[in-house]
């Protein structure tokens, strides 16, 4: 490198480069020196080749002498160019901030909740598709997520009854669009409080209150058994055993204890193991139905040897309605379907005298009020409690002596 060159503007020099050339003439390195209240900067430019030029150099000295005597910056371009690229980020970090808070509910939900929720099982994640598709999208998909209030809760339950649809889906959908509002409020797309715990849930009774009958049973297993003996199969275990129609999708031979007389249920409602004795109906049954080789093997496949899905097939549904058990019934609670077995299976445990505590460990509720719900069919029982408080009371009062007054009279 060569020495340094002086140019016809103070505060600017440059040197030759010894064989690098740009054009025709030598490559110029430039740099710039100045002095501001006794602090001297020295500051390396660059090459002609690269861009630099008297022009250029003489115009980025002006800068930088002035932005120091400011007190703005160094003086430095390597600092003024890090403030650049600070200044840069921060446009750009707030570029990204207002298209966050833009972000529209539809968008959040696709981007965010929807991969959130793989874990779930396929029916569960369906039903919260579905809901967001035909009720709570069409309501509060455009909108932008961080101006979600109650209201819009409060809109989507009205499409929903208005549309003539129970006020069981008006809270399921409520509660979905809660959870979807609970990840944006996390991951900063709301600034909270959810919404949702100010919007009015629906007031609704959805418990079904009719069970089989002896009869309705024993005719329903009969037709059953000469129309799809799969079926039947699957509605005997769930009459004697009250499994719902998922777990009986799920169960595999390797669930099926026959020394313990005992089914095992994995990955239930509750997401508890659940073990439910059989009764000597079903345990002939499993012994009669051909085993496979692969324990693991599904009880009750689909012709493909796949896990079924969704609702129970057809044939269930076409025997109760030829039997007429259904007909003239409206209110949806009084319908029996597939759910309505396992309603049965523990209207009779209770019936026969078996108490609450055991009708939740055996239907696996997650909670003893769900049990509550059978206590009215054991009038006997709890009316058999009321006499023994009654008959210990009895017994206590007569071991009670009477107290007789000693010593006469006092005034």
């Amino acid at each position: 490198m060569s020495r340094w060159i002086r140019t016809s503007v103070a505060g600017i020099r440059y040197r030759e480069h010894k064989t690098r050339k740009h054009g025709v003439q030598p490559d110029k390195y430039f740099n710039i020196r100045f002095t501001v209240e006794g602090i001297t900067t020295d500051q390396s430019l660059g090459w002609a080749s690269e861009g630099w030029n008297l022009s250029k150099a003489t115009n980025v000295l002006a800068d930088l002498r002035e932005e120091a005597k400011l007190g703005k910056g160094s003086g430095k371009l390597s600092d003024r160019r890090a403030a650049q690229r600070d200044a840069e980020e921060a446009a750009r970090q707030a570029s990204l901030e207002n298209a966050r808070l833009a972000t529209a509910y539809a968008s959040f939900y696709e981007q965010h909740y929807l991969p959130s929720i793989v874990h779930k099982r396929e029916s569960t994640a369906k039903r919260e598709r579905d809901l967001h598709t035909f009720w709570i999208l069409p309501v509060i998909g455009a909108r932008p997520i961080r101006s979600i209030v109650a209201l819009d809760l409060e809109r989507i339950k009205r499409s929903v009854m208005a549309a003539g649809r129970s006020a069981r889906t008006a809270e399921y959908a409520m509660t979905v669009t809660r959870m979807v509002l609970t990840l944006a409020i996390k991951r900063k797309y709301h600034a909270g409080p959810n919404p949702a715990d100010e919007a009015k849930r629906p007031r609704f009774d959805n418990q079904r209150v009719r069970f089989f009958t002896t009869e309705e049973a024993d005719l329903l297993l009969a037709e059953l058994k000469q129309r799809s003996l799969s079926t039947y199969r699957m509605v005997l275990v769930s009459l004697h055993c009250g499994l719902r129609l998922g777990e009986l999708y799920r169960l595999r031979w390797n669930h099926i204890d026959l020394e313990l007389n005992i089914v095992v249920l994995l990955d239930t409602k509750s997401s508890r193991t659940r073990h439910v004795p059989m009764t000597q109906e079903i345990r002939a049954l499993f012994q009669e139905m051909e085993q496979p080789e692969d324990k693991t093997s599904l009880v009750f496949p689909t012709k493909d040897g796949v896990q079924q899905s969704g609702p129970v097939n057809s044939v269930f549904t076409r025997v109760v309605k030829d039997l007429g058990l259904n007909h003239g019934v409206t209110d949806r609670r009084e319908r029996l379907s597939f759910h309505s077995l396992r309603h049965t299976y523990a209207s009779r445990l209770v019936m026969s005298g078996a108490s609450l505590y055991f009708v939740q460990r055996l239907l696996g509720h997650s909670t003893i009020k769900t049990s509550e719900r059978y206590s009215h069919l054991a009038p006997d029982t709890l009316q058999a409690a009321v006499a023994g408080m009654e008959a210990a009371l009895a017994a206590q009062q007569s071991k009670i002596k009477p107290i007789r007054a000693t010593g006469g009279n006092r005034g």
